[in-house]
């Protein structure tokens, strides 16, 4: 990926922490876009220490003026946009669909899938520009399978499959390629808080996907910039699952 410019929401820990870290390590110049700009400032520096070339951005992707403000940043700093990452996402307390509150389902709405949708749009609009560039959307199982408890966050990650096949089919004659991940249980952050509340089992995720056990964040980033790179050049709009197998039983 030597001088490709890598634009990742989420990008300060966890799956979009892996996908920066990886395509720095490739060559990327990377910039790392989050709500938290303390831990997107580190996952930089992480980089930069290991001879990388990154820069922060704090961004709400929920916020039409955030984001359009990162792609300018990316465009004015590095001259291009190659490939991104629409990784940003939360996770809501498992809810039966009655007992979800309206500003809650918003509110996950807003992140998951508001947050791609505007991510696309600017990302779009610039390499039409161009006339080319990768997008990966980052789905889940959620986007494939349905759950008790999280009616929410199931829809967005279906609504992201559903934006990123609606979008690859219409930016495909423009050279532009967009896909999915639809990761299963990865050990991020995110997920280990999961289990500290007992929101989800350890065990039972282990023993749930044939390959019997977790997955790793580098794991999902693998997949990433395969679908970045000339080698997936003929894959548009496809969810791939990187689950350890869950989707298939």
């Amino acid at each position: 990926m030597n001088d490709q410019v890598v634009f990742i929401t989420g990008g300060a820990m966890g799956m979009g922490e892996a996908v920066a870290i990886l395509a720095a390590e490739r060559g990327a110049k990377v910039v790392v876009v989050d709500v938290d700009e303390a831990a997107a400032n580190k996952t930089v520096e992480k980089i930069k220490a290991a001879g990388g070339e990154a820069s922060a951005v704090k961004c709400d992707v929920s916020s039409a003026a955030d984001v359009e403000a990162a792609i300018h940043f990316t465009v004015e700093t590095y001259g291009r946009l190659d490939a991104a990452f629409n990784n940003a996402g939360i996770q809501p307390r498992p809810t039966n669909v009655a007992d979800l509150s309206e500003a809650d389902f918003d509110r996950v709405m807003s992140i998951n899938l508001k947050g791609v949708f505007l991510c696309l749009k600017y990302e779009l609009l610039q390499m039409q520009k161009q006339g080319s560039g990768a997008i990966v959307n980052n789905s889940s199982i959620g986007g494939l399978i349905a759950g008790p408890g999280r009616a929410a966050y199931h829809a967005t990650k279906h609504g992201v499959l559903g934006l990123t096949k609606s979008a690859a089919v219409e930016y495909a004659p423009y050279g532009i390629r967009i896909n999915a991940v639809c990761p299963g249980t990865i050990e991020t952050p995110m997920v280990a808080e999961m289990f500290a509340l007992g929101d989800l089992d350890k065990a039972a995720c282990e023993q749930g996907a044939p390959i019997k056990r977790l997955g790793q964040p580098n794991e999902v980033a693998e997949a990433v910039l395969w679908l970045f790179s000339p080698a997936s050049s003929f894959v548009i709009g496809q969810p791939i699952s990187v689950d350890g197998g869950w989707s298939i039983i």
